[in-house]
């Protein structure tokens, strides 16, 4: 089966920002005030979903901490090794009750063939979704960064982000900061550059609160 599109590259992306920053004025002023973003990209597999699982409605640092003391208790990190640990050991690591389960879920459908992450790379951005969110605790948000940053798709729009939507607000000079469904309806022009976008948005939340954007995994 061939690749549904292109992947995002150094070479893409930059193509993607500046087509972006030509058609929209404030995504211009983005890059005019902060410079490039980075490209932000993540490995594709196993770590890097449970890292994005770990992510889910916590802060990006405690995610990380978390994650580092994963990959210390477990090496390599693999679905047979991650099903070792037991509720303590997770527990100490800064796994919930939840996100264990859902990890385990997870673990064990890989560990037992029941699913290979290998066949999300070809499949279209829909359907690879649809994949991803049959494993419970993972939605839509955690598919959507999968999606965006481990298998660099350039057109994944994660409407469920709050750094997202706060930045759109801020950029975009709205009154709130939009809801889902707006951040859907307002993402219509920025198509098919729409992951290269987010880009850019985050960049500027980063860099309006003096965090150096190249320093931080999204």
């Amino acid at each position: 089966m061939q690749k549904s599109q292109t992947l995002l590259n150094d070479e893409v992306f930059l193509q993607g920002v500046r087509l972006l920053a030509d058609r929209d004025e404030h995504l211009a002023e983005v890059v005019n005030t902060y410079g490039r973003p980075p490209l932000w990209v993540r490995e594709p597999g196993f770590p890097t979903l449970v890292y994005i699982i770990l992510e889910q409605q916590v802060s990006l640092a405690s995610a990380k901490a978390a994650f580092d003391r994963l990959q210390a208790a477990v090496k390599p990190l693999t679905p047979r090794g991650f099903l070792k640990l037991n509720d303590v050991e997770l527990l100490r690591i800064g796994f919930s009750r939840q996100k264990t389960l859902y990890t385990r879920l997870l673990a064990e459908s890989l560990a037992r063939r029941h699913f290979d992450l290998r066949y999300l790379h070809d499949l279209p951005d829909d359907s690879a979704h649809k994949m991803l969110v049959a494993f419970k605790g993972i939605g839509r948000w955690t598919a959507d960064i999968y999606l965006l940053s481990a298998l660099r798709r350039p057109d994944i729009w994660p409407t469920g982000d709050l750094a997202l939507a706060t930045a759109v607000q801020e950029v975009k000079r709205l009154g709130k900061r939009p809801s889902p469904e707006k951040l859907e309806t307002l993402s219509a022009p920025w198509r098919p550059w729409r992951a290269v976008a987010a880009r850019l948005f985050w960049h500027a939340y980063l860099c309006k609160r003096g965090l150096k954007s190249s320093t931080v995994s999204l």
